[in-house]
Protein backbone atom coordinates (compact mmCIF):
# COMPACT_ATOMS: atom_id res chain seq x y z
CA UNK A 1 0.00 0.00 0.00
CA UNK A 2 1.20 3.51 -0.72
CA UNK A 3 1.43 6.72 1.22
CA UNK A 4 0.12 9.34 -1.18
CA UNK A 5 1.97 12.28 0.37
CA UNK A 6 5.23 10.38 0.81
CA UNK A 7 4.87 8.76 -2.60
CA UNK A 8 4.25 12.01 -4.44
CA UNK A 9 7.35 13.56 -2.89
CA UNK A 10 9.55 10.65 -3.96
CA UNK A 11 8.09 10.61 -7.45
CA UNK A 12 8.82 14.34 -7.89
CA UNK A 13 12.36 14.01 -6.59
CA UNK A 14 13.29 11.00 -8.70
CA UNK A 15 12.20 12.66 -11.94
CA UNK A 16 15.07 15.17 -11.55
CA UNK A 17 17.96 13.13 -12.85
CA UNK A 18 21.60 13.03 -11.77
CA UNK A 19 20.21 11.11 -8.83
CA UNK A 20 20.64 7.59 -7.58
CA UNK A 21 18.51 4.66 -8.65
CA UNK A 22 15.99 2.84 -6.47
CA UNK A 23 16.56 -0.93 -6.61
CA UNK A 24 13.85 -3.24 -5.31
CA UNK A 25 14.80 -6.81 -4.40
CA UNK A 26 12.13 -9.40 -3.60
CA UNK A 27 12.20 -13.15 -3.11
CA UNK A 28 10.49 -16.00 -1.29
CA UNK A 29 11.91 -16.65 2.16
CA UNK A 30 14.92 -18.96 1.80
CA UNK A 31 15.78 -17.99 -1.78
CA UNK A 32 19.05 -16.34 -0.70
CA UNK A 33 18.06 -12.71 -1.12
CA UNK A 34 19.56 -11.54 2.18
CA UNK A 35 22.93 -13.15 1.44
CA UNK A 36 23.02 -11.60 -2.03
CA UNK A 37 22.06 -8.15 -0.78
CA UNK A 38 24.64 -8.16 2.03
CA UNK A 39 27.40 -9.11 -0.40
CA UNK A 40 26.32 -6.43 -2.86
CA UNK A 41 26.36 -3.76 -0.16
CA UNK A 42 29.80 -4.89 1.04
CA UNK A 43 31.44 -5.04 -2.38
CA UNK A 44 29.82 -2.26 -4.40
CA UNK A 45 30.27 1.39 -3.51
CA UNK A 46 27.60 4.06 -3.80
CA UNK A 47 24.61 1.96 -2.77
CA UNK A 48 22.75 2.31 0.52
CA UNK A 49 20.38 -0.08 2.26
CA UNK A 50 16.88 1.08 3.13
CA UNK A 51 16.18 -0.13 6.67
CA UNK A 52 12.47 -0.97 6.76
CA UNK A 53 10.19 -0.35 9.72
CA UNK A 54 8.29 -3.36 11.03
CA UNK A 55 5.93 -4.31 13.83
CA UNK A 56 7.25 -7.86 14.10
CA UNK A 57 9.62 -8.98 16.85
CA UNK A 58 13.36 -9.17 16.11
CA UNK A 59 14.70 -12.56 15.06
CA UNK A 60 17.91 -13.99 16.45
CA UNK A 61 20.90 -11.99 15.25
CA UNK A 62 18.89 -9.06 13.89
CA UNK A 63 20.04 -5.60 14.98
CA UNK A 64 17.90 -2.54 15.57
CA UNK A 65 18.50 0.13 12.95
CA UNK A 66 20.65 -2.20 10.86
CA UNK A 67 18.35 -5.00 9.75
CA UNK A 68 15.04 -3.32 10.66
CA UNK A 69 13.64 -0.53 12.78
CA UNK A 70 11.38 -2.38 15.21
CA UNK A 71 8.35 -0.39 16.37
CA UNK A 72 4.94 -1.23 17.80
CA UNK A 73 1.75 -1.04 15.77
CA UNK A 74 0.64 2.23 17.34
CA UNK A 75 3.88 3.94 16.34
CA UNK A 76 3.69 2.41 12.86
CA UNK A 77 0.16 3.75 12.39
CA UNK A 78 1.24 7.19 13.60
CA UNK A 79 4.04 7.30 11.02
CA UNK A 80 1.75 5.95 8.30
CA UNK A 81 -0.86 8.65 8.95
CA UNK A 82 1.86 11.31 8.72
CA UNK A 83 2.84 10.03 5.27
CA UNK A 84 6.33 8.94 6.32
CA UNK A 85 6.27 5.71 4.31
CA UNK A 86 6.72 5.68 0.54
CA UNK A 87 5.11 2.23 0.67
CA UNK A 88 3.79 -0.08 3.36
CA UNK A 89 2.28 -3.53 3.45
CA UNK A 90 0.70 -6.07 5.77
CA UNK A 91 2.65 -9.32 5.46
CA UNK A 92 1.84 -12.48 7.41
CA UNK A 93 0.04 -10.41 10.06
CA UNK A 94 2.84 -7.86 10.53
CA UNK A 95 3.28 -4.39 9.07
CA UNK A 96 6.32 -3.27 7.07
CA UNK A 97 7.09 0.19 5.71
CA UNK A 98 9.80 1.98 3.73
CA UNK A 99 10.92 5.42 4.87
CA UNK A 100 10.29 8.02 2.18
CA UNK A 101 12.87 10.35 3.77
CA UNK A 102 15.62 7.72 3.53
CA UNK A 103 14.91 7.06 -0.15
CA UNK A 104 14.82 10.77 -0.95
CA UNK A 105 18.01 11.55 0.95
CA UNK A 106 20.05 8.74 -0.62
CA UNK A 107 19.00 9.40 -4.21
CA UNK A 108 19.49 13.17 -3.75
CA UNK A 109 23.14 12.45 -2.85
CA UNK A 110 23.54 10.47 -6.05
CA UNK A 111 23.55 7.18 -4.16
CA UNK A 112 21.58 4.17 -5.23
CA UNK A 113 19.32 2.67 -2.59
CA UNK A 114 18.39 -0.97 -2.11
CA UNK A 115 14.87 -1.82 -0.93
CA UNK A 116 14.47 -5.36 0.41
CA UNK A 117 10.67 -5.59 0.24
CA UNK A 118 7.94 -8.07 -0.63
CA UNK A 119 5.90 -8.25 -3.81
CA UNK A 120 3.17 -5.97 -2.40
CA UNK A 121 5.73 -3.27 -1.75
CA UNK A 122 7.33 -3.79 -5.17
CA UNK A 123 3.99 -3.19 -6.88
CA UNK A 124 3.57 0.04 -4.96
CA UNK A 125 7.08 1.25 -5.81
CA UNK A 126 6.47 0.46 -9.49
CA UNK A 127 3.43 2.75 -9.48
CA UNK A 128 5.21 5.58 -7.70
CA UNK A 129 8.80 5.48 -8.98
CA UNK A 130 8.64 4.55 -12.64
CA UNK A 131 12.39 4.31 -13.17
CA UNK A 132 12.98 2.02 -10.19
CA UNK A 133 14.69 -1.25 -11.06
CA UNK A 134 12.87 -4.35 -9.78
CA UNK A 135 14.74 -7.63 -9.30
CA UNK A 136 13.17 -10.93 -8.25
CA UNK A 137 15.43 -13.61 -6.75
CA UNK A 138 13.98 -17.04 -7.56
CA UNK A 139 14.96 -20.44 -6.17
CA UNK A 140 15.79 -23.11 -8.79
CA UNK A 141 12.72 -25.17 -7.77
CA UNK A 142 10.12 -25.64 -5.06
CA UNK A 143 11.98 -28.69 -3.78
CA UNK A 144 15.24 -26.76 -3.54
CA UNK A 145 13.47 -24.04 -1.56
CA UNK A 146 11.92 -26.62 0.77
CA UNK A 147 15.36 -28.15 1.40
CA UNK A 148 16.89 -24.76 2.15
CA UNK A 149 14.13 -23.84 4.57
CA UNK A 150 14.39 -27.20 6.31
CA UNK A 151 18.19 -27.28 6.54
CA UNK A 152 18.56 -23.82 8.06
CA UNK A 153 16.74 -25.25 11.12
CA UNK A 154 15.22 -21.97 12.24
CA UNK A 155 11.61 -22.75 11.33
CA UNK A 156 9.13 -25.34 12.51
CA UNK A 157 7.63 -27.74 9.95
CA UNK A 158 4.43 -25.67 10.11
CA UNK A 159 6.37 -22.49 9.36
CA UNK A 160 8.18 -24.15 6.46
CA UNK A 161 4.85 -25.24 5.00
CA UNK A 162 3.46 -21.71 5.36
CA UNK A 163 6.51 -20.17 3.71
CA UNK A 164 6.24 -22.59 0.78
CA UNK A 165 2.59 -21.68 0.38
CA UNK A 166 3.44 -17.98 0.37
CA UNK A 167 6.28 -18.63 -2.11
CA UNK A 168 3.84 -19.81 -4.75
CA UNK A 169 2.07 -16.45 -4.77
CA UNK A 170 5.39 -14.59 -4.76
CA UNK A 171 6.75 -16.55 -7.74
CA UNK A 172 3.47 -15.85 -9.50
CA UNK A 173 4.24 -12.11 -9.22
CA UNK A 174 7.70 -12.42 -10.82
CA UNK A 175 6.50 -11.06 -14.23
CA UNK A 176 6.11 -7.68 -12.52
CA UNK A 177 9.89 -7.42 -12.21
CA UNK A 178 12.44 -6.10 -14.68
CA UNK A 179 14.93 -8.87 -13.94
CA UNK A 180 14.86 -12.37 -12.46
CA UNK A 181 17.96 -13.87 -10.85
CA UNK A 182 17.71 -17.64 -10.39
CA UNK A 183 19.80 -18.48 -7.33
CA UNK A 184 21.02 -21.96 -8.19
CA UNK A 185 24.69 -21.14 -7.60
CA UNK A 186 25.35 -18.25 -5.23
CA UNK A 187 28.40 -16.81 -7.02
CA UNK A 188 26.64 -16.83 -10.39
CA UNK A 189 23.53 -15.25 -8.91
CA UNK A 190 25.64 -12.55 -7.25
CA UNK A 191 27.46 -11.75 -10.50
CA UNK A 192 24.09 -11.36 -12.22
CA UNK A 193 22.71 -9.07 -9.51
CA UNK A 194 25.85 -6.93 -9.57
CA UNK A 195 25.68 -6.71 -13.37
CA UNK A 196 22.10 -5.42 -13.14
CA UNK A 197 23.16 -2.60 -10.82
CA UNK A 198 26.16 -1.66 -12.95
CA UNK A 199 24.06 -1.65 -16.14
CA UNK A 200 21.43 0.57 -14.53
CA UNK A 201 24.15 3.07 -13.68
CA UNK A 202 24.87 3.37 -17.41
CA UNK A 203 21.33 4.40 -18.33
CA UNK A 204 21.31 7.39 -20.65
CA UNK A 205 18.74 9.19 -18.48
CA UNK A 206 20.93 8.87 -15.41
CA UNK A 207 24.03 10.15 -17.22
CA UNK A 208 22.28 12.98 -19.05
CA UNK A 209 24.11 15.76 -17.19
CA UNK A 210 27.51 14.27 -17.91
CA UNK A 211 26.52 13.45 -21.52
CA UNK A 212 25.57 17.09 -22.13
CA UNK A 213 28.91 18.27 -20.76
CA UNK A 214 30.82 15.92 -23.03
CA UNK A 215 28.65 16.79 -26.03
CA UNK A 216 29.25 20.50 -25.39
CA UNK A 217 33.00 19.90 -25.46
CA UNK A 218 32.53 18.68 -29.06
CA UNK A 219 30.45 21.71 -29.93
CA UNK A 220 27.26 19.66 -30.17
CA UNK A 221 24.23 21.92 -29.99
CA UNK A 222 26.04 25.10 -31.06
CA UNK A 223 25.20 24.77 -34.73
CA UNK A 224 27.42 23.84 -37.73
CA UNK A 225 30.79 25.46 -38.28
CA UNK A 226 31.05 26.96 -34.81
CA UNK A 227 33.72 24.88 -33.17
CA UNK A 228 35.78 26.60 -30.52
Amino acid sequence: MTSRRGGDAIARETTRRARGTVFVISAPSGAGKTTLCKRLLQELQGIDFSVSFTTRAPREGEREGVDYCFIDREEFERRRRKGEFVEWALVDGQMYGTSGAAVKEATARGHDILLDIDTQGAENIRRLIHDAVLVFVMPPSREALRERLTHRATDTPETVARRLSLARGEVEKSPLYDYVVINDELDVAYDQLRAIVVAARCRRERLMGRIKEIAASFGVGRGPGREG
